[in-house]
């Protein structure tokens, strides 16, 4: 059974209406856990469009909610991280009716720039709702607003590399750089969600993801971490049409299954 997708509007966010694209795959049941997916796009994107990576978690088993967080308030920060944050929010007290049940994991994740917004959740979700968020799943997160590392100077090769500095350009244009908007540049990381991180070896983030990867195991989160290898299709990823999908996707798959089942088996406090 293919994986199954529908739109709906999330009416009730704080924030206000927001449109999502929901994924359920055939393994889905009573206590699928509930991914909240951020579409990545530079920051710059906005818009339902069809996501790989979203069809591929729902294909482990997850209700997979990819919304389209920049469009109600735009996309300068802190106006995407303030939407994520309400979606979060109100699916952490509305999971029981509607999306999942109460014994539904709730987990954010996103993809580049929506990485960056899921991490930021994770970090704003650890200060004011930590017992809400059960993981956050961080796939080659576009984190470092400086461009240094030897990996993203390379990513001329793929064409990537002035689209990223424009979307850091427009996110950070509301002025100053908070901690939420650049994970990287946080002091404090201790006590968020355990982390799955997903990164390639060819991959032009992969530097700046292991490093946040790093940090967070430093801080004693506990971290899952997959490099996938050069030549597998990762990067295709930030064309919007992945090629070489089964290149990463039974990896991801797994991944995740492997994620959840730890966070499922570990005891109640």
């Amino acid at each position: 059974m293919a994986v199954q997708v529908k739109d709906m509007l999330l009416e009730k966010v704080a924030t206000g209406p927001v449109s999502a694209r929901v994924y359920q795959g055939a393994e889905y049941g009573k206590g699928s856990p509930i991914v909240l997916f951020f579409h990545g796009g530079a920051f710059l994107e906005q818009g339902l469009q069809d996501n790989a990576i979203a069809e591929s978690i729902a294909d482990a088993g997850a209700i997979v909610v990819v919304p389209d967080y920049n469009s109600p308030l735009g996309n300068v920060f802190p106006k995407p991280l303030e939407v994520g944050y309400s979606l979060f929010s109100y699916m952490a007290n509305k999971r029981a009716s509607g999306l999942g049940d109460r014994n539904s994991l709730l987990l954010v994740a996103g993809v580049e720039a929506g990485g960056n917004i899921a991490g930021g959740v994770a970090l704003k979700a650890r200060d004011h709702y930590a017992d809400a968020l059960d993981g956050q799943i961080l796939i080659s997160p576009l984190l470092d607003p400086f461009m240094g590392t030897s990996s993203i100077r390379k990513a001329d090769g793929i064409g990537m590399r002035q689209r990223w500095a424009d979307g850091w350009s427009h996110y950070l244009s509301g002025g100053g750089c908070h901690p939420y908007a650049a994970p990287c540049l946080c002091s404090r990381i201790a006590g968020v969600a355990p982390a799955l991180v997903f990164t390639a070896e060819d991959d032009p983030l992969r530097d700046e993801t292991l490093g946040y990867a790093d940090r967070l195991k430093q801080a004693g989160v506990a971290v899952r971490q997959q490099v996938l290898p050069a030549g597998a299709g990762w990067s295709s990823i930030y064309s919007g049409t992945p090629e070489n999908i089964s290149g990463w996707r039974e990896t991801m798959i797994r991944e995740f299954g492997s994620f959840v089942g730890d966070k499922r088996r570990q005891p109640i406090a």
